[in-house]
């Protein structure tokens, strides 16, 4: 990653276990320590304020974005390096993807499992060339690694797409995949960049 910035998908929301709150506290501290930006979606509460609290907290840049009708659910976070208001959901994450050389999802819920798809689909049909990742806290993701071997099998993926997203459960080796990351060659499926 050349100007290194990580968009992360989370919860609004700390879930059931202590480890999803340590896990976004470990992330948030390694990418500061790292110099490598925090992109997310700008609110206080759940996983996204661990995560955007740790970062600022050791000394590293967090940007939010964040819809306007999510400002005062959400609870913006008033202490970011820059918080940018839009005007909904999908411009929402067009602008996180494009500030970010990639992508990461910690635990959370439906938005996060939406989040996290679409951009893994826009790696896949090459509208963006970054890495999708998922750091798998307590096992988290198992399901969604099910799914797509599921996928696999009833022959809708092939193992080679199935691939492009990275599990890992180690905040630093996690980083470094990333860091070390470069795309694969697939054939092409139906779009080009220039045609999404």
């Amino acid at each position: 990653m050349g100007h290194p910035r990580l968009c992360v998908f989370c919860g609004s929301a700390t879930g059931a276990r202590p480890a999803f709150a340590d896990a976004a506290r470990a992330l948030g501290a390694a990418l500061a320590r790292r110099g490598i930006g925090l992109d997310y979606g700008g609110g206080s509460i759940g996983l996204m304020g661990v995560i955007a609290d740790a970062v600022l907290g050791a000394g590293g840049s967090a940007v939010g974005v964040i819809p306007r009708g999510l400002y005062s659910a959400e609870i913006a976070h008033a202490g970011l390096t820059e918080l940018r208001v839009v005007s909904g959901m999908h411009e929402r994450k067009a602008v996180m993807a494009s500030l970010a050389d990639g992508f990461v999802a910690l635990p959370g819920g439906l938005g996060t499992f939406e989040e996290l798809l679409e951009m893994l689909t826009w790696l896949q049909l090459g509208i963006h060339h970054k890495p999708v990742a998922v750091l798998d806290v307590d096992g988290y993701w198992r399901g969604l690694r099910t799914l797509l071997d599921d996928a696999v099998a009833a022959d809708f993926l092939s193992r080679a797409r199935a691939e492009l997203l990275l599990f890992e459960s180690d905040v630093e080796t996690l980083l470094d995949r990333l860091a070390a990351w470069a795309p694969p060659a697939l054939p092409r499926i139906w779009l080009t960049p220039a045609e999404a």
